[in-house]
């Protein structure tokens, strides 16, 4: 006798998906074989990466020459079937350093280890003293780094500005410039959202003069004319002039990014505020700002980005940073025509670091998420 399934309305039994909408299968159907347009332009991209992914990780890597000096390399570069990183390893105390003398490259070492451990504490999800990590990192942390690598005090040799150089000079221009830009940009925010109509029209002055122009424009200005304009005997150190130059000019950006999510408030808060009697800077920082801020996170972290690649500029008034000295050791007559192997590199070194921002701004949004996503 068969047995029969009766079929109650309202209920059904439970029935596995359609293996064409889970699992990888389902991925591959949804995201890149949905339509013939897709599926054309993902055969595209699948065979660019052919032509270009395999010939690299031969070039880098399996026919790759390996050593520390310039005999390890063929002499000529017709001969050269790949990537010869002894240049890289010959040149990297220069590359990371710059000119900085050997014997106090310790200092810089130290500024790294002080910043590494006082970002792992602000991962930690139960370390109670993130603000004190964060407002030494803001304050005390730059003073620190001006000491050591500059010296003349505590007992430490003076070293020169001109003899730094390489990655170390990158962190201290980026670093520099997105400590000053985002407060100087906040207040220049809030400037021009200001009643008053001198503050308003200083600000947007400043603000729209200062990105109407590129930053190598504002570096020249800096390095060659500020100077012409300063009293007789009066001068500042060229790389002070650059940092400067930097930070306003980021400030100019960061302005105009930070102004973005202060739009976004709903006149509410600032009513509610005022409700409870906050006065304008506290209630601006204790209820406006930190919504506003939370708000224009990708946009922040963008102009740092932004920053950071933009410091590769100062090799023209003279500072060798990471790319200028990479530039500077590929010139040398017994290491002419490695050049690709320096500019790889030095990518590299700068898409590490800002992916890094990315990916640390994408946890401080999961972070500070308060379900307002639409």
């Amino acid at each position: 006798m068969e047995s029969t399934q009766h079929y109650t309305p309202g209920t059904h039994p439970d029935l596995a998906p359609p293996p064409s909408t889970v699992g990888v299968r389902g991925w591959l159907v949804s995201n890149i074989f949905s339509s013939p347009l897709n599926i054309a332009v993902s055969l595209f991209i699948l065979w660019l990466l052919y032509q270009i992914v395999p010939p690299f990780f031969h070039w880098a890597f399996f026919d790759a020459y390996w050593g520390t000096s310039r005999t390890d390399c063929p002499a000529e570069a017709g001969k050269r079937v790949g990537a010869c990183w002894a240049f890289i390893d010959f040149w990297s105390r220069q590359l990371m350093y710059g000119r900085y003398p050997v014997a106090e490259l310790w200092r810089i070492n130290l500024s790294y280890v002080i910043f590494v451990i006082s970002m792992v504490t602000l991962f930690i999800p139960k370390f109670r003293y993130k603000p004190w990590v964060g407002a030494f990192l803001l304050f005390i942390f730059p003073v620190i780094c001006y000491y050591l690598y500059s010296g003349g005090s505590f007992g430490l040799p003076s070293i020169e500005t001109p003899l730094w150089g390489g990655f170390s000079l990158t962190l201290v221009i980026a670093f520099t410039g997105i400590v000053a830009s985002l407060p100087i940009g906040v207040v220049l925010a809030l400037g021009r959202r200001s009643h008053m109509p001198i503050v308003k029209s200083l600000c947007v002055v400043f603000i729209e003069v200062v990105r109407g122009v590129p930053l190598i424009t504002v570096l020249f200005m800096s390095s060659v004319m500020f100077p012409l304009f300063m009293p007789e005997g009066v001068n500042f150190d060229k790389l002070v002039r650059a940092l400067v130059g930097v930070a306003l000019f980021s400030a100019a950006y960061m302005a105009e990014a930070v102004r973005g999510g202060l739009q976004a408030i709903p006149r509410g808060q600032y009513e509610g505020a005022a409700a409870m009697g906050l006065g304008y800077w506290r209630m601006m920082i204790l209820v406006i700002l930190p919504q506003a801020l939370k708000l224009v996170i990708p946009s922040i972290v963008s102009s740092f980005i932004g920053l950071f690649k933009d410091t590769t500029l100062v090799l023209i008034i003279g500072l060798f940073d990471f790319l200028g000295m990479a530039q500077l050791a590929s010139t040398n007559p017994e290491w002419l025509g490695f050049s690709v192997e320096g500019y790889v590199f030095v990518a590299a070194g700068f898409w590490v670091c800002c992916f890094s921002m990315s990916r640390y701004s994408m946890a401080l949004e999961r972070k500070l998420e308060t379900g307002h996503k639409r």
